[in-house]
């Protein structure tokens, strides 16, 4: 029998679910992640599943996200936010959070760790926590 190779051979449906799970779950109940908890609506239902299902087809598995959404483009959808370097990290904290409470191989843990700061850094869209990039195609909210 072989060793499972991609991170959606790994978890499989449940587990990237409850992942994503974990995921809102801390940045809901967490003070250290507070200002990201604020850039999102009360209810973390509809963004649960929409990670899901993008880390489901992300990670190797069905395109879900695709399917249901058309393409996959993540900078669009979090263009009205403010997201600096310290969004960045706390997402990334609370992803670290949701791998480590939820079990997360170390092996699993490694393989994720730098596509993970990949997709943090493609949705930041400020340079410092205060002025947007020098980028004229990002859209900065006002």
């Amino acid at each position: 029998m072989s060793t499972p190779n991609t991170p959606y051979a790994i978890l499989g449906d449940d587990g990237i679910r409850r992942l994503c799970e974990d995921f809102y779950r801390i940045m809901d109940s967490r003070p250290e992640v507070r200002e990201l908890r604020a850039m999102h609506a009360d209810n973390l239902g509809p963004v649960t599943e929409r990670l899901t299902d993008y880390l489901t087809g992300w990670m190797g598995g069905p395109p879900r996200y695709a399917e249901k959404h058309g393409g996959v483009c993540l900078t669009e959808p979090h263009a009205p936010f403010h997201i600096g370097p310290k969004m960045t990290a706390q997402w990334l904290w609370c992803m670290e959070q949701a791998l480590e409470e939820g079990g997360a191989s170390d092996e699993l843990k490694t393989m994720l760790r730098v596509p993970f700061q990949r997709i943090a850094q493609a949705v930041q869209n400020r340079d410092n926590d205060d002025s947007p990039r020098n980028n004229p195609n990002i859209i900065a909210a006002g």
